[in-house]
Order: structure tokens, then C-alpha cells, then sequence
């Protein structure tokens, strides 16, 4: 096989820059993170252009792909990279392999992705550091990690790192019963506290009040609210406001983010002091673990002998010990969430973590 590296993903895809690829240029590749041939999140189909405007440029993807001659593109990534790679499949015929790479672990029809065990390594080493100034201070430790739908990430490296509060997308949490789990903490002797929040994660948003429904006599016998005179002199008056759970900001909303927001109130009901550390593009870098290496490789070899067999359409997916093809038009488009009955979300609650909703 003559192996060609596209520079940029489909935005190189497109504007045609490749480089052959050959032995040489993956001697090192399993101590590497990230890749050497650069990625970005351009899709064909909406692809950025002078001042601003999107251009469908499909079918020059197409067509550069059918200049360079290739068999099967092999394309590595998560949802977006999936959804994408369909649409090259369905519009331009392009037979496509598909490997489930993201941190996120959140690709559809897959037990994990690449890149996952990795992150959550770093998450996990960042919270064994931060029980030190934790203990020594007596503080509330919030750790903020990437996930702005899905809480994989969050909820394994908080279970590894014996997280004593784990806040993710799936479970709406109760900013009350988080706070009570603290301070019950405290109560037993307990001088610190790790609250680990995925940035995707959000409080329960208050149930909107409901009006009675009048009937018809009940409605013309109401006065109307104009005809309701109020004697109280105005500056006597006073606004009657309904307490509601505050709304914490959302994922990518400026640098004060959903753990510096978590923080603050949380120091404001318990009276404990709380920092926060947002990992960020921390946990997207480094060494890959002895697990992401070893399954990048089983996956690489599954889709070298998927293609040598003319096998396109498919991803490459993890079923138990097993690498399997999957259709990828019954995998993109869908995102894999963390079940609400998952033996992961059942270990947390029988150790006693806190998920903020009970």
C-alpha cells in the first residue's frame, strides 16, 4: 500500500496538500500526541473563506480525492470527523474508513476511543496533585474538564482520583444538595473536598410556575389587571421576587467558566473556602498512555486489513476484546452519553460520591 498524509484534515482535503508518507515518519509516532499531519474543524461542505462566509466545497474535496488516485480515505476523529466523512461517502461516492479518536469518548457504536484513556490520565494525576493544598488548607478543590455533552471524561478520572463530587451533562445537578454533601463532610471530620465538573455540566433549572386555569364564569367574574388599584403610596412598594436556582454560565462562555462560577457559589452557602483549576487544552496534549497506544494500533492494523479486503463504509469500533466494522451511517450523527444506569454512574454512588442529584 502507498500511504498519503492529508495536511490540516478536510480543509487540506480540499486545497489539496498531501505529502506521501513512508517508513521513516513513523518510527516515533506511539510516544507522539496529537499529529504530525495537523487536523482542523473545517467541514467540506461549510468551509471558511474570505471575510467570513462559507462555501460547500464538496466537490473539489471529491475531486482532489479522485486526483490523487486514493482507494479509501482514512479518517480519525470523533462525531464531526464521522458526520463528514458520510456526507463525502454519500454525495461523491468516496470510500472512507473511519477510526473513534476523542477525548470525549462520546462516538456512538464503540465501548472507547483513542485519546480517552490518555485524558483522563492527566485528569487524574492533576487531582492527586491538588489533594495536597486541598488537605493542607482545608479547602474545596473544583477541577473543571472538557465535556460539553457527555461526562466520561469527568466521571472515570474522578472515580480514579476518588473525587468526592463528580458534576456531569447527563444528571442535572442541585447546587442545594451539593453544598449539604460538603458541609456533611465537614461534619465528619472530613478537612477538604474535591468537586470535579465537566464543562458541559448544568443545575437543575427551576419548573416553571403554572397559572391555574380558569373556567369561563371564573374568567369573566376576574377583574382585569388595570381595574386592580394599588393604594400603596409607590415609593412604600416593594417587588416580590421568587428565588430560582442561578444559572452557572455555559461551556466556552469567556475565561469564568462553569467550575469558577461552581466555586464562588459553593463558597457562598458553605462559608468553605473553594479554588478552582481549569485543565483545559491541558488534558488534549502529551504522552499517549500504554492503552491508548495499544489500541490505536489494534484499531490501525483492523483498518489496514478492512481495506485490503476493499471493506469501506465502516468504522472501526471496540465491541468487548473484539475490533469490529461498523456501518458508519449507523454510528455518525449520534452521540454516546453516559447512561444514567452505567456500572461507572453505580460504582460512584456506592462510594458515597456525590452526583448532585440526591
Amino acid at each position: 500500500m502507498e500511504v498519503i498524509g492529508i495536511l490540516d484534515g478536510f480543509r487540506g482535503l480540499t486545497e489539496n496538500r498531501t505529502r506521501p508518507l513512508a517508513d521513516a515518519d513513523f518510527s516515533d509516532i506511539l510516544t507522539r500526541g496529537g499529529t504530525f499531519l495537523g487536523t482542523s474543524r473545517d467541514k467540506p461542505h461549510r468551509m471558511p473563506v474570505a471575510n467570513g462566509t462559507e462555501v460547500d466545497l464538496t466537490a473539489v474535496a471529491v475531486a482532489n480525492y479522485e486526483r490523487l488516485h486514493l482507494d479509501c480515505l482514512v479518517c480519525l476523529g470523533g462525531g464531526g470527523t464521522l458526520k463528514n466523512s458520510l456526507r463525502l461517502m454519500k454525495q461523491g461516492g468516496v470510500n472512507v474508513v473511519g477510526l473513534p479518536k476523542t477525548i470525549d469518548n462520546d462516538v456512538w457504536g464503540t465501548d472507547v476511543c483513542f485519546g480517552y484513556d490518555t485524558a483522563m490520565t492527566i485528569v487524574a494525576e492533576a487531582i492527586d496533585r491538588l489533594h495536597s493544598t486541598a488537605d493542607s488548607h482545608h479547602r474545596v478543590m473544583v477541577i473543571e474538564t472538557m465535556g460539553h455533552r457527555t461526562g466520561w471524561l469527568a466521571l472515570g478520572a474522578g472515580i480514579a482520583a476518588g473525587a468526592d463530587v463528580i458534576l456531569i451533562p447527563e444528571i442535572p445537578y442541585s447546587l442545594d444538595s451539593v453544598a449539604e454533601s460538603l458541609v456533611a463532610r465537614l461534619r465528619r471530620g472530613r478537612r477538604f473536598s474535591i468537586v470535579v465538573i465537566a464543562e458541559g455540566a448544568q443545575p437543575v433549572q427551576p419548573a416553571p410556575a403554572e397559572t391555574p386555569e380558569l373556567q369561563p364564569e371564573q374568567e369573566a367574574a376576574a377583574p382585569a389587571a388595570e381595574e386592580t388599584p394599588d393604594d400603596t403610596p409607590k415609593e412604600g412598594r416593594k417587588k416580590k421576587k421568587e428565588r430560582v436556582e442561578p444559572a452557572l454560565p455555559v461551556a466556552g462562555a469567556g475565561f469564568g467558566g462553569v467550575g469558577a462560577a461552581l466555586a464562588e457559589e459553593l463558597q457562598r452557602r458553605t462559608h468553605l473556602e473553594a479554588r478552582v483549576t481549569v485543565l483545559g487544552h491541558l488534558q488534549r496534549g502529551g504522552t499517549p498512555s500504554p492503552a491508548d497506544r495499544l489500541l490505536a494500533t489494534r484499531l490501525g492494523v483492523a483498518a489496514a486489513d478492512l481495506i485490503a479486503r476493499g471493506q469501506y463504509g465502516v468504522m472501526v469500533a471496540v465491541r468487548g476484546t473484539e475490533c469490529v466494522p461498523v456501518p458508519i451511517e449507523e454510528v455518525a450523527g449520534k452521540l454516546r452519553t453516559v447512561p444514567l444506569d452505567h456500572s461507572l454512574v453505580e460504582t460512584a454512588r456506592r462510594l458515597g460520591t456525590c452526583l448532585g442529584d440526591e
